[in-house]
């Protein structure tokens, strides 16, 4: 069983959050992708969606959750399932970072401005 020491998992930044990798093909997962999103304060939601079930559990932090257009606030505890094919994204209006942990099934690919594409800490 491989063993993602906090030290050593990637790191992928995007202007409105980072992603830090965790369980991936890449670093030994063969079914579950999963890392953690931290969503800068005052971001907007960068919306997207993937062709399999997302779900995400917040650790830190409260946002706003977009799903088909509609907002829902969410803080610490709460757990997000997003369906496949459901437009998403996640928006910070706080001064506080938000932070989730994600999971994806291996091979999920994401929808983002016309274009597809297996999502870097899922690689």
């Amino acid at each position: 069983m491989p063993i993602i020491q906090a030290s050593s998992a990637p790191t992928f930044d995007l202007p409105n959050a980072t992603f830090t990798g965790l369980a991936a093909p890449s670093r030994g997962a063969e079914e579950t992708c999963v890392w953690k999103t931290r969503v800068h304060p005052g971001a907007e939601p960068g919306l997207h969606s993937f062709d399999h079930e997302e779900v995400l559990v917040v650790i830190a932090g409260a946002a706003v959750a977009v799903l088909d257009g509609v907002e829902h606030p969410v803080t610490v505890g709460d757990a997000i399932i997003v369906p496949a094919g459901v437009e998403f994204g996640l928006g910070n209006p706080h001064d506080e970072p938000f932070e989730a942990v994600v999971a994806l099934p291996v091979g999920a690919l994401a929808f983002m401005n016309g274009k597809s594409l297996v999502p870097p800490p899922a690689q």
